[in-house]
């Protein structure tokens, strides 16, 4: 027997499996807690270089572990678009598309709300915008907005004829 082509089965579904995976381990990677060596004061010298020596191999850990995470998250992005899957919005807000690092509020980005109407006096002009750390891009996002349904069936218009005529023509593109 084989296997049944049920209504619930979805396509490309280890694509979509290595995809989440790969976001949850650039997160997990990301949000990593460093191992903090607290300097404690000690009278003999002998010490203090092994306590500094420690502290820059925790830091030289977590620049690795910021590094795979971009490297998860640059994985994942070619995944999508050499398989054509869309990413949610969810997920795209939380990623900068200059270095493909994680977005994180607090920690890799700062988020602010703008409105940059007379006074402030609109509220629908709200846009939040999220700043990287790591490469300084700046990402903007309408907040109040509701998202436009896509078009299914996109038709395009062209003119034809000479200057003074414009001629309408339509056809669908399938």
């Amino acid at each position: 027997m084989g296997k049944s082509n049920g209504s619930g089965s979805v396509p490309n579904r280890p694509i979509y499996s290595r995809i989440s995976y790969l976001y949850q381990a650039a997160a997990y990677m990301a949000n990593c807690s460093e191992v903090k060596n607290e300097v404690k004061e000690s009278k003999s010298a002998a010490t203090y270089p092994k306590v500094m020596e420690e502290e820059k191999v925790s830091q030289e850990t977590s620049r690795g572990k910021k590094a795979l995470s971009r490297r998860f998250i640059t994985d994942l992005r070619s995944a999508s678009l050499k398989s054509q899957i869309r990413l949610s919005p969810a997920i795209k807000h939380t990623i900068c598309k200059l270095c493909d690092s994680l977005l994180i509020e607090g920690d890799s980005s700062t988020s602010v709300v703008e409105n940059k109407s007379k006074g402030g006096k609109k509220p629908w002009a709200d846009v939040l915008v999220v700043k990287c750390h790591t490469c300084g891009g700046v990402r903007r996002f309408p907040v109040q907005a509701p998202r436009q349904n896509r078009r299914t069936d996109p038709v395009s218009t062209y003119y034809l004829g000479s200057v003074g005529q414009n001629i309408k023509f339509c056809y669908h593109i399938s």
